[in-house]
């Protein structure tokens, strides 16, 4: 069963998958985990984003694709975009790691004000 199938099962509702097996290793892990955010799609929402994902981005292309009109790939792309959660790939130190980093000495204590005053 692939996600789409797990997806049309579920009717697009929310789902907790409790086992996982890795075939080549022989090991089954139980537990509670979340699928991906992309699997929690609408099958037709995950057919748009493997579409944009292909079509590297381009709204132009995607127009051509689905037949429709600039403002309508924007407007879907925003929707999906918004129940999406990104994961900050630059995070601000935290108090905590700013403090220990000056500890160490690996910073200066002007540095570490700078970074604890910067705005988050």
């Amino acid at each position: 069963m692939d996600w789409q199938e797990l997806t049309n099962l579920t009717g697009g509702q929310p789902f907790v998958v409790e086992r996982v097996r890795l075939t080549a290793r022989g090991v089954a892990i139980e537990g509670d985990f979340e699928p991906p955010q992309l699997a929690q799609l609408s099958i037709e929402d995950q057919v748009f984003v493997t579409a944009f994902v292909r079509c590297h981005g381009s709204i132009k292309e995607m127009e051509r694709i689905f037949g429709v009109s600039y403002p309508t790939i924007k407007s879907r792309l925003n929707r999906i975009a918004q129940g999406l959660d990104f994961v900050d790939t630059d995070p601000a130190p935290s108090r905590a790691d700013v403090i220990d980093r000056l500890q160490r000495g690996e910073i200066s204590a002007q540095e570490a004000l700078r970074e604890l005053e910067a705005p988050k």
